[in-house]
């Protein structure tokens, strides 16, 4: 008989056998053929095959053994040890000396049975150090095989045992090859601070350029999570270039909450050269407070802007910071049928470039929805705002630079009815809903206000019809009564497939001024807009919008996005079409883009993924890259490249390669 006393057994006997299996206080468990237990010895003796397993799920097999009280001795022969489902120890001796397990001779696999054809690897050492304390395996004078043929060999080796869920030590490398800053060898290394707390930290050599480092922190709190990246690196121009990402989420009991987010780069072009950039417009950082009940909401936010885009003209955010912005919703209960009010309150304040403007908020708006005969449904809604701002050297909509006080009262209402057709049928059941809605908004004040604000004009869209404001923010308002109308078809059926069509068009009875000629609104009738849908809910999305001309139909607008297929076999496509024109009678550039995405799974393991945006106004992909995947149950394998066609300022678009390799260990990565 071989002796053996290994770690992971920890067996408080109690005074109960049974032919089969005994159940132990902690709970180990020992099955088989016949169990004998000495009540004087507090021994237990088995016959035949014997399997003793722990309450973390390792086990061992063996035959004709014999066990000491507390596992502090076993005797047994055949000896296999599991440590996880698929990671497995063999070896002919097998002793320990306290909290250390030694086999020699041994053989250790991640991937036992993982294969019918052979195990996908398995290391072969002269010695297997187990130590219980620190849960660490350590191999001495390995060879590391791959379908029994010999990969590579080390002198010494370890790894954490798969019971481990956090331990410090190097992970797996990754290989990146890019055609500005050559090879570059990126070596990660966990390190463990707690159950809630680690890091990781990244040191990536570069042929072509000076050293990056990087750095990802975790820490999550009982009512809190805490989430920072950030690399920095020190160029072959004597540079200093960096970035920090941080996101912390902070709850304040049942009804409060607090974020914190940093965005920060050392320069327009750092993220984008160094494979950060996620196409990000601008990088936002700053602080909000949120505060909920069953009948109201509070935010408070602060948003401190570095802009990434390389031109000057105006965007669609906020020339400026937002230091602060305070929003206030609260909604009554029914205060008769079921009328309710709604009380809104905003503070907003923007400055930069030596300019600033403070605007104050008060809205109240009463609701009253009625369900009538024939399933009419009339909803009817009036609602008055004042608003005051304050100017300090801001640039105004006629060109003047204006320091002040300005105000405004802005009282609105509508009247909206829709007569929603239900049509049971045998397998779809189809809706066809009418609506209408005429708006009337005014302003009784001053009206001349700021250019820097926080609206970008209209764009009509499906969307827009039916809303309080069809403009994008509060800053800009109409002036006068216009008209919705359109109609809604849709089906759907017991398997949860759906199709959705919709048509609408506004209607202004009072002249637009400067009304632009690419967003769809027009003096009358607008041009018309509508979306369509389809969902089977198993491998079919379609989901397109549009606009079309008033006069003629011809197509102005439209947004398509495609999803079909699974997750390992899928196409998915984005288009954006939108003619654009700089008057009524000369057509500019026209926008046109796609994006999209395609994914096969050769087979159950090897699959391939590319995604690409191409710019067909230009003629050229913006950016493209794809991927070969392997997925093992005991490793993994990639092989991929990006594509970045971007040029701005310092920074021209690169190709980059990227091969990534490691083991997998009861579906953890090494």
């Amino acid at each position: 008989m071989k002796r053996l006393v290994f770690a992971f057994l920890t067996i408080l006997v109690s005074p109960m056998a049974y032919a089969v299996n005994v159940d132990f206080n902690e709970p180990t468990l020992i099955r088989a053929e016949k169990i004998e237990y000495d009540l004087k010895s507090e021994t237990i003796k088995t016959t035949g095959k014997t399997e003793i397993s722990n309450k973390s799920g390792q086990k061992m097999t063996l035959s004709d053994s014999y066990l000491t009280k507390n596992g502090k001795d076993i005797d047994g022969s055949d000896i296999q040890i599991w440590l996880g489902e698929h990671v497995y120890i063999e070896s002919d001796k097998i002793t320990r000396d306290g909290d250390i397990t030694i086999a020699t001779d041994a053989t250790f696999t991640a991937c036992k049975n993982c294969d019918s054809f052979g195990d996908a690897w398995e290391i072969t050492s002269k010695k297997i150090k187990h130590n219980l304390d620190s849960r660490m395996l350590a191999f001495y004078n390995m060879v590391f095989w791959a379908y029994d043929f010999p990969i590579l060999w080390l002198p010494y080796f370890d790894m954490p045992d798969p019971g481990v869920k956090h331990k410090t030590g190097f992970l797996t490398p990754n290989l990146e090859s890019t055609n500005k800053m050559g090879t570059q060898i990126n070596i990660p290394v966990y390190t463990y601070i707690s159950d809630t707390h680690d890091a990781t930290i990244t040191f990536s050599y570069l042929t072509h350029e000076n050293p990056l480092f990087q750095l990802e922190h975790r820490l999550n709190g009982s009512h809190s999570e805490f989430r920072t990246r950030g690399s920095f690196t020190h160029n072959r121009e004597g540079e200093n270039r960096w970035h920090v990402f941080n996101d912390d989420i902070i709850e304040l009991g049942e009804n409060a909450r607090a974020t914190v987010f940093l965005e920060r780069a050392s320069d327009k072009t750092y993220l984008q050269k160094y494979g950060f950039y996620n196409e990000q417009p601008y990088l936002d950082s700053g602080a909000k407070v949120e505060v909920f009940g069953q009948s109201g909401y509070v935010v408070a936010d602060a948003h401190i802007f570095q802009e990434l885009r390389s031109t000057t003209r105006r965007y669609s955010v906020p020339n400026g910071n937002i230091l602060p912005n305070i929003r206030a919703i609260y909604q009554t209960t029914p205060m008769f049928a079921s009328t309710y009010a709604t009380f809104m309150g905003d503070i907003l304040g923007i400055s930069g470039d030596g300019t600033s403007t403070q605007r104050v908020i008060g809205e109240a708006r009463v609701t009253s929805p009625w369900t009538l005969w024939g399933g009419n449904r009339l909803t009817a809604s009036i609602a008055t705002r004042y608003d005051i701002y304050n100017f300090d050297d801001a640039l105004m909509l006629d060109g003047d630079i204006y320091s002040g006080m300005k105000n405004r009262f802005l009282p609105s209402g509508y009247l909206e009815w829709g007569l929603p057709l239900l049509r049971p049928g045998v397998s779809w059941t189809q809706v066809i809903e009418p609506r209408a809605r005429i708006t009337t908004m005014r302003h009784i004040d001053e009206s001349q206000f700021a250019a820097n604000n926080d609206s970008v004009g209209a764009l009509l869209s499906d969307a827009t019809l039916f809303s309080n404001n069809r403009f994008s923010g509060l800053d800009l308002w109409e002036n006068g009564t216009f008209a919705d109308y359109g109609v809604r078809w849709s089906a759907f059926n017991a398997n949860g497939k759906t199709i959705e069509a919709f048509i609408g068009q506004t209607y202004d009875f009072t002249k637009r001024e400067d009304t632009d000629r690419n967003s769809g609104f027009r003096n009358g009738q607008s041009d018309y807009v509508g979306r369509i849908e389809y969902n089977n809910m198993e491998w079919l999305n379609v989901y397109t919008r549009f606009r079309l001309a008033k006069d003629d139909l011809a197509l102005r607008h439209t947004e398509t996005n495609f999803v079909f297929g699974t997750r390992r076999n899928f196409v998915n496509l984005g288009h954006i079409w939108s003619r654009q024109f700089y008057d009524a009678q000369t057509q500019a550039e026209t926008i046109h883009e796609f994006a999209g995405g395609i994914g096969i799974g050769i087979t159950d393991r090897w699959s391939v993924r590319w995604n690409a945006i191409y710019n067909a106004t230009n003629d050229n992909f913006q950016q493209h890259n794809g991927a070969l995947y392997y997925e093992h149950p005991c490793y993994y394998l990639s092989f991929g490249y990006r594509r970045d066609n971007a040029k701005k300022a310092d920074y021209v678009g690169t190709t980059t390669f990227q091969f990534r390799f490691g083991i997998s260990v009861d579906g953890k990565h090494y």
